[in-house]
C-alpha cells in the first residue's frame, strides 16, 4: 500500500492532504524523513505524523443528519458544538467529507476513508449533491436561467446544475461543485436570502428519514454505488447520471414536506 494511502487509510485525512503532508517534510518511517510518494510501509515500519505514530484503524463511513447550529470541524475557537459532538467517543477518528456551514442542515458523510473522501471531493468527478432550499420571498422563474449559466464566486464560475419550483418559495437545487456558501452566495447575487438550506442526497445516497443530529452507517451496497458513481467520467456515462437523477428528483419531490412543511 502506497504511503499516501497508508495515512488516508489512517484516517489522517483524504489522499489529497496525504500528499501535501508527505511533500512537506512531516511524515516519517522507522526514524527517517520520507517524501517518496511511491514508498510501501510494510507491516512492522513505524509511520509518524508529526512525530505522532500512525496506525491503521478499521474503515468506517457513516452518514449523518447534521441540524443546524453545529460547525462542520472537529474543534471551534468560539466553543459552538460540532459535529463531533453528535457521534460516541468510541468511534475511531473520522473526518468529513466536504463541509455544510453552521446554520445548514442535511446529510453530510464522515469516514476514515482516504479513497472515499478523494472520489466525492475531487472536481473531476462531479459528484452529485441535492439540496432543498426555503428563500425569503416568492421564486421568479426568470432568474434560474442565470443560476444556471453561472455567475462569478471566488475567481471561478459557480453554476446550479438544476433547479426546480416545489413551492411559491421552495425550490430543489443540485450542484455538481463545492464552492464555499454557494447556494446562499448565490441566491443573494439574484436578490434572495437562504431562509433555510437542507442537503439531501450525495450521488446515490440519501437523507431519508434519518432524524436529525442521528446518524446511520450505510450499507455496503450503497457505499459501492457511491463509488461507482464518483468513476462516472465520460459524457455518456453522465448523460446516464443525468437521466436517473432525474428520476431520483421526482421520488424526491414526494418527500419535501419531511424537510418544509406545506405553504
Amino acid at each position: 500500500m502506497r504511503l499516501n494511502r497508508f495515512l488516508a487509510a489512517a484516517g489522517i485525512g483524504s489522499r489529497r492532504k496525504c500528499d501535501e503532508l508527505i511533500a512537506a517534510g512531516r511524515v516519517t518511517i522507522n526514524g527517517r524523513v520520507c517524501t517518496n510518494f511511491s514508498a510501501q510501509p510494510d507491516e512492522g515500519d513505524h509511520v509518524k505524523v508529526d512525530s505522532k505514530l500512525v496506525r491503521l484503524e478499521r474503515a468506517m463511513t457513516i452518514a449523518l443528519h447534521k441540524p443546524a447550529g453545529f460547525v462542520s470541524t472537529r474543534s471551534d475557537p468560539n466553543a459552538r458544538e460540532t459535529i463531533f459532538d453528535l457521534l460516541p467517543p468510541k468511534f475511531p477518528r473520522l473526518f468529513n467529507i466536504g463541509r455544510l456551514d453552521a446554520q445548514s442542515e442535511g446529510l453530510l458523510l464522515l469516514t476514515n476513508d482516504g479513497d472515499l473522501a478523494q472520489r466525492l471531493t475531487h472536481p473531476r468527478f462531479k459528484i452529485e449533491k441535492e439540496y432543498e432550499v426555503k428563500l425569503d420571498r416568492q421564486w421568479e422563474s426568470e432568474h434560474a436561467q442565470k443560476l444556471l449559466r453561472g455567475i462569478f464566486l471566488d475567481g471561478q464560475r459557480a453554476q446550479m446544475a438544476r433547479i426546480h419550483l416545489i413551492g411559491p418559495t421552495r425550490v430543489r437545487v443540485v450542484l455538481r461543485q463545492g464552492i464555499n456558501q454557494q447556494i446562499r452566495r448565490m441566491f443573494y447575487a439574484v436578490g434572495y436570502e437562504v431562509k433555510r438550506l437542507v442537503r439531501v442526497r450525495i450521488g446515490n445516497l440519501r437523507l431519508g428519514d434519518l432524524p436529525r443530529g442521528q446518524w446511520r452507517i450505510p450499507s455496503r451496497s450503497e457505499l459501492d454505488a457511491l463509488k461507482r458513481s464518483s468513476s462516472v467520467k465520460t459524457d455518456r456515462a453522465g448523460a446516464r447520471a443525468d437521466k436517473s437523477s432525474s428520476r431520483a428528483t421526482r421520488q424526491s419531490r414526494r418527500h419535501a414536506q419531511r424537510f418544509f412543511p406545506p405553504e
